[in-house]
C-alpha cells in the first residue's frame, strides 16, 4: 500500500500489484473448472475469447461509470438509471441480486460434493456426492450457515472471506497447477487430446454451451471498479492492474483446466465432481491418499467464503435502492448489526425452494448446469444494460466530470461498449441450447425453466415499480437524485 498526502490528511492508496491481486481473488473460482476441461486444448481459446470479448471490457467500462459516480449511492441501479431512467435501473440493480440469489444452490452443490469427499473411501465418497438428499441438506445446510454469519455483520463476513479465499481458491488453484506440471514431467499418463485443434469447429452450437458459461467465471469484475479512485494515476495504473490480473486470471483459468484434462478423460468429467477427483488421482499417483480429504475441507471453506461475499453484496445493493423508495417497507427493515435481515431472509426462502429442484430433474449434474444457464442468462441482460448506458451517459451526461475516463474522444468507449454488448449477448443466445455433453433430461424442462425464468424475473421488478407508493421512501435515506432531477 502506498500513501499519498493531501489537504485532508494521509490517504491510503493501492497498488498496481495490490489491486490485480483483489482482482483476481475477486474472479477466480475453481468449480467450474470440470465444465471446460470437457473442451481439451480447445478450451484455452475459450478462455481467451471471453476474456478479450467480456472480461476486459467489464473491467474497463465498469471503472470509468464508477469513477463519475464514486460520490453517489446505487452501483448499477445508478450507472443504468442516469442513462435509461430508474424503471430500468431497477430492472439491472433487480438482475444483479435476483442472480447472485439463483447462483447459490450452484456453487453450494459444488461445496456439498467437497463435503462428500472429506472421507477415505472414493467409491463411497463419490456415491454420497450423487445422492440427492444428502446434497439437498447440505447446500441448505451451507447456505444458512452462511446468512446467519452475514447476519453479525461485515466484521465477521470480512475475516472469513479473507481467509477462506485465501484457504479454499488461491492455495488450491497453485497446488492443482503445480501437481498438474510435476504429474507430466514425471511422466504420468495424458489423458487429454493433444491432437485437438485450439480453435473448436464453431458450427456445432450444441457444444458452445458449456464454453459460454465461462462468461460467468469472468463475471464481477464490475465491482472492482470501485476501487478505481484507490489507486494512484488511474487512468494508467488502473488499465495495467486491469491486464496484469486479468492475464493472471486467463492463466490459471487455462492451466488448471488442462491439470485436470491431464489426469481425467474427457469422457469420464462429471460437472460436480471432478475437480475433487481430479485431486485424488493426483495424490494417489504421487502416494499421499490423505492429502485427498484436507483439499476437500479447504475447498468447502472456499465456498462458504464465496458465498459470504455475495449474501453480503448484492442484497446490500438493492437494500440501498430499496430505502430511496424502491421497495415497500418490508424489505428495508434491518436488525441491530444495519444488515438487510427481511431480504436475506426472502433470499433464503428462494435458495430453498430452487434447491428443491433437485426432485425433478434427473440428476445433481443436471440441475446445477440448469441453474448456472439460467443465472447466466440474467445476468448477461444486466451486463448488455451497463454497456449500452456507458455509451448513452458519454452523451447525455457529457460534460459531467469523469476522473477516469476511457480515450479522450468517443472512440474506445464505442469499442468497448460495442464488444462488450456483442460478447454478452451472443452468450445469452447460447445458453438457451441444451449442452451435448450433459443429460439434462426433457429438452422441453429445460426450455420451460429458462425461457420462463427469464420472462417473470424481468416482469417482478417493473410489477413492483409500478405498485411503488411515496410512502415507500425512508426518511432517513441519502440516495442523490439523478442528473435530471436537479434542473
Amino acid at each position: 500500500m502506498k500513501t499519498q498526502k493531501g489537504t485532508a490528511g494521509t490517504v491510503a492508496k493501492i497498488s498496481v500489484a495490490t489491486l490485480a491481486i483483489m482482482n483476481i481473488t475477486a474472479v477466480v473460482s475453481l468449480r467450474g473448472l470440470p465444465s471446460e476441461a470437457t473442451y481439451g486444448l480447445s478450451s484455452a481459446f475459450y478462455y481467451l475469447f471471453a476474456a478479450i470479448v467480456f472480461l476486459i471490457p467489464t473491467a474497463m467500462v465498469a471503472a470509468e461509470l464508477a469513477a463519475m459516480f464514486s460520490d453517489k449511492q446505487g452501483g448499477v441501479f445508478r450507472w443504468v438509471g442516469e442513462a435509461f431512467g430508474p424503471r430500468t435501473g431497477f430492472l439491472a440493480i433487480w438482475l444483479q441480486w435476483i442472480e447472485s440469489t439463483i447462483w447459490y444452490p450452484t456453487v453450494l452443490t459444488f461445496g456439498a460434493v467437497s463435503f462428500a469427499y472429506i472421507g477415505l473411501n472414493g467409491a463411497s465418497d463419490a456415491a454420497l456426492a450423487s445422492n440427492k438428499i444428502f446434497t439437498l441438506v447440505t447446500v441448505l445446510a451451507i447456505y444458512w450457515i452462511a446468512t446467519f454469519i452475514a447476519m453479525k455483520g461485515i466484521g465477521w463476513v470480512g475475516k472469513i472471506s479473507k481467509w477462506g479465499g485465501l484457504i479454499g481458491t488461491i492455495i488450491p488453484a497453485g497446488l492443482l497447477i503445480v501437481l498438474g506440471i510435476i504429474y507430466i514431467a514425471t511422466g504420468g499418463h495424458n489423458y487429454m487430446d493433444m491432437q485437438q485443434s485450439f480453435i473448436p469447429d464453431l458450427t456445432k452450437l450444441d457444444n458452445l454451451v458449456l464454453a459460454s458459461s465461462i462468461f460467468l467465471f469472468y463475471a464481477g469484475m464490475e465491482m472492482m471498479g470501485v476501487h478505481v479512485m484507490d489507486i494512484n494515476n488511474p487512468s494508467r495504473n488502473y488499465p495495467k492492474a486491469i491486464i496484469i490480473g486479468s492475464l493472471a486470471t486467463v492463466c490459471i483459468f487455462v492451466l488448471g483446466t488442462f491439470a485436470l484434462g491431464v489426469i481425467i478423460p474427457a469422457k469420464d468429467i462429471n460437472l460436480t465432481q471432478s475437480l475433487l477427483i481430479g485431486f485424488d488421482n493426483f495424490f494417489r499417483y504421487f502416494h499421499i491418499p490423505w492429502a485427498g480429504p484436507v483439499i476437500a475441507v479447504a475447498l468447502m471453506l472456499g465456498v462458504l467464503a464465496s458465498v459470504l461475499t455475495w449474501v453480503a453484496g448484492p442484497s446490500k445493493g438493492i437494500f440501498t435502492v430499496g430505502k430511496a423508495g424502491y421497495l415497500p417497507p418490508f424489505f428495508q427493515k434491518s436488525n441491530s448489526h444495519g444488515v438487510q435481515r427481511n431480504i436475506l431472509l426472502v433470499q433464503g426462502g428462494i435458495v430453498t425452494l430452487l434447491s428443491l429442484l433437485f426432485v425433478v430433474m434427473p440428476s445433481v449434474q443436471s440441475f446445477y448446469q440448469i441453474l448456472s444457464q439460467l443465472t447466466i442468462l440474467l445476468y448477461l441482460i444486466m451486463y448488455m444494460l451497463m454497456f449500452a448506458a456507458a455509451i448513452v451517459l458519454r452523451y447525455k451526461m457529457k460534460d459531467a466530470e469523469r476522473p477516469f475516463r476511457l480515450g479522450k474522444g468517443n472512440a474506445l468507449m464505442w469499442i468497448l461498449g460495442v464488444v462488450g454488448f456483442s460478447g454478452s449477448l451472443l452468450a445469452f443466445v447460447l445458453s438457451f441450447i441444451p449442452p451435448g455433453q450433459i443429460n439434462t433430461g426433457s429438452n422441453v424442462v429445460w426450455y420451460t425453466v429458462l425461457i420462463a425464468g427469464c420472462i417473470i424475473m424481468v416482469i417482478i421488478p417493473f410489477i413492483i415499480y409500478a405498485l411503488r407508493k411515496p410512502s415507500w421512501r425512508d426518511p432517513s435515506s441519502e440516495f442523490a437524485p439523478f442528473h435530471w432531477e436537479k434542473k
